[in-house]
């Protein structure tokens, strides 16, 4: 084993930093990423007029554009009608509905970012878990589960495997096709969804979040508007002091108006004036509120009107504004129109001093809110709901779609076959143009722009900039690793340490195996596109070692960095779906090992059939 040179030690020790950071959280990933960037070009690793050529590379343009034509999908509701439409026609059969719901979430995260599928899906879901009387549990996990599976199957199925496209392109390897990913994927889709609809009912526990456990008649609440009389008691007296901040007999103050205008304070420092204007709720979880009529009467108020009132649960996102923040430093109420009755965390329902509780990702809040909020609540991008905002259809009743959805999906459609056609025919007939992914998926975003489907602000909002910014980030490492030489070391390192136990016509098979176990495990800690960028610059190293086909390697590398399902944290829909469903950490452990060991076996053993190490 060589020992390696200064440049190469230094990278190890930033591929080191860059691990712990990630798995301590030290800050977000976008936040990591950038500051790897400029470490290496500190450190002399990366030269710092060639620190923009992470700029040049496609595969981050081709993400954002997907994202936009993502947003155009959802936001027409493409994906919600066919999802309400399943939940109107299935029956309460829970083995039927984990199928069914699984095969969905596939289909449409081989298309689309599968962030967004879960997002969508998520309120569908748990209107049919309560509507079938169903632990929500028995779905959630599965549906995230089989959002990663789908996006296995298809170039553009997540930004992990664009990115590996992108690195085979800088290290001059022929690189993927639309559908090359399919053979491997899915074959392992239909595995997994066949393992969560077989073993799932039995191996999901039964469990429900907070408002899982409640009365669906709970769950709706009316709002009321009072009037504050001139005769009122109140009038004088700090909010705080009056039976209107009564929490134990299930008061909620949702509102505060004078003279036209919202009041914008605490209600520790609101004092009450005649004629003020409250919204409040009247609610508690275990029943017993206050009654209506008299307790106006008895505080001088006089009922105005009523509006419809939701007890929903909201699941705090990765870029959620409020993610370290606490309630009250957020001024919440006057922010978002809702009152926190609890905050879900690591399965537990914290209901005391939450006000001074900082929030984290991932985090289910307990809201009271009135029910034309939800959508306001949507657009904050705060929050994954659990509730759509829109009407639910009667049962039986098929909306058709607009225009819009046929425009979003003939975009989406128009990119893959632009893509796949020009990948089959170039090679064939040179005169057809090569295309690339990135120029049909921006042509494809711009075309819903021209045809008014999304509005440019609505464009941007629907990427997720934290990826894009974390992906030019990573690259700058992978930068690092081929300009020092670090990939070759460890390839070398890897192989001459194997050759000491493995004879040489297994070499390539069990290293395989290796390769696959290791960007599975690094995954589970790590974010998948870190990993990607880590391990395929190794790999091709490697097999170039060995002086094999490195498509096998590349392929494990891609499949396994999306293969994260044995804890909560190693993707970003399991923290989705962690508090609505009311799992706990060894509920995933219980479930995703399995997976992943079924994913690792079945890959492994398909990968050398379909992508030989010999040409």
């Amino acid at each position: 084993m060589s020992i390696p040179d200064l440049p190469i030690i230094l990278t190890l020790i930033v591929i080191l930093i860059t691990l712990v950071a990630f798995i301590r959280e030290w800050a977000a990933p976008d936040v990591i990423a950038l500051s790897i960037l400029c470490l290496v070009v500190a450190l002399g690793l990366v030269d710092a007029s060639k620190m923009t050529d992470v700029f040049r590379n496609e595969a981050p343009i081709t993400i954002a554009a997907l994202f936009v034509i993502g947003g155009a999908l959802e936001k027409s509701g493409a994906v919600d009608h066919i999802g309400r439409l399943l939940r109107d026609r299935l029956s309460g059969n829970v083995r039927w509905a984990i199928l069914s719901f699984s095969l969905l979430s596939v289909f449409f995260s081989a298309w689309m970012n599968n962030t967004a599928i879960v997002a969508i899906m998520l309120p569908v879901t748990l209107g049919f878990a309560r509507s079938k009387n169903i632990a929500a549990s028995k779905l959630l996990m599965p549906l995230s589960y089989a959002s990663i599976l789908g996006g296995c199957c298809t170039l553009i199925g997540t930004s992990t495997n664009i990115l590996v496209n992108g690195a085979l392109r800088d290290l001059g390897e022929p690189t993927m096709g639309m559908f090359e990913l399919a053979p491997l994927g899915i074959p392992l889709a239909i595995a997994g969804v066949g393992y969560l609809a077989i073993f799932g009912p039995k191996l999901i526990p039964d469990r429900s979040s907070i408002t899982g456990s409640m009365e669906i008649e709970m769950r709706t609440t009316p709002l009321y508007h009072v009037l504050i009389s001139e005769t009122s008691g109140l009038i004088g007296k700090k909010l705080v002091d009056t039976p209107l901040a009564d929490r134990a007999t299930g008061i909620h103050v949702m509102e505060v108006r004078r003279k036209g205008t919202r009041v914008m304070l605490p209600l520790s420092k609101i004092v009450v004036e005649k004629n003020d204007r409250f919204m409040m709720a009247l609610h508690r979880r275990g029943g017993r509120a206050a009654e209506p009529e008299a307790f106006f009467a008895s505080i001088g108020a006089q009922l105005i009107s009523q509006v419809d009132g939701i007890v929903s649960e909201l699941v705090i996102c990765d870029e959620s504004s409020l993610g370290g923040i606490t309630l009250a430093r957020s001024d919440f109420r006057q922010k978002y129109n809702c009152v926190v009755l609890a905050v879900h965390r690591n399965g537990v329902n914290i209901t005391d001093r939450i006000a001074d509780l900082p929030l984290d990702p991932g985090d289910t809040l307990l809201v009271i809110t009135a029910r034309n909020n939800l959508a306001a609540l949507e657009e904050t991008r705060d929050f994954i709901l659990t509730d759509s905002p829109e009407d639910q259809p009667a049962a039986g009743e098929v909306a058709k779609p607009n225009g819009h959805v046929i425009l979003s999906w003939a975009s989406l459609i128009g990119v893959v076959l632009v893509a796949t056609l020009s990948d089959l025919l170039h090679p064939v007939y040179p005169w057809v143009p090569d295309i690339p992914i990135h120029f049909c998926a921006l042509v494809g975003a711009l075309l819903l722009l021209w045809l008014k489907v999304l509005t440019p602000r609505q464009a941007y909002a629907s990427i997720d900039w934290q990826v894009l910014i974390m992906l030019y980030g990573l690259l700058g490492l992978g930068m690092a690793m081929q300009n020092t030489g670090t990939a070759q070391w460890l390839a070398e390192t890897l192989v001459n340490t194997a050759k000491g136990f493995i004879s040489p016509e297994h070499l390539p098979l069990a290293l395989l195996w290796m390769v696959f176990l290791m960007t599975l495990l690094l995954t589970e800690v790590l974010s998948n596109n870190a990993t990607a960028v880590m391990m395929v610059p190794i790999v091709v190293k490697m097999a170039h070692e060995l002086d094999v086909n490195p498509w096998a390697f590349v392929m494990a590398v891609t499949v396994a960095a999306s293969t994260a399902f044995a804890l909560p944290m190693g993707y970003q829909t399991h923290m989705m779906v962690y508090g609505p469903g009311g799992y706990k950490f060894r509920d995933f452990l219980r479930v995703g090992i399995p997976l992943n060991l079924i994913c690792w076996v079945i890959a492994c053993l398909l990968i050398p059939w379909i992508w030989p190490f010999h040409k």
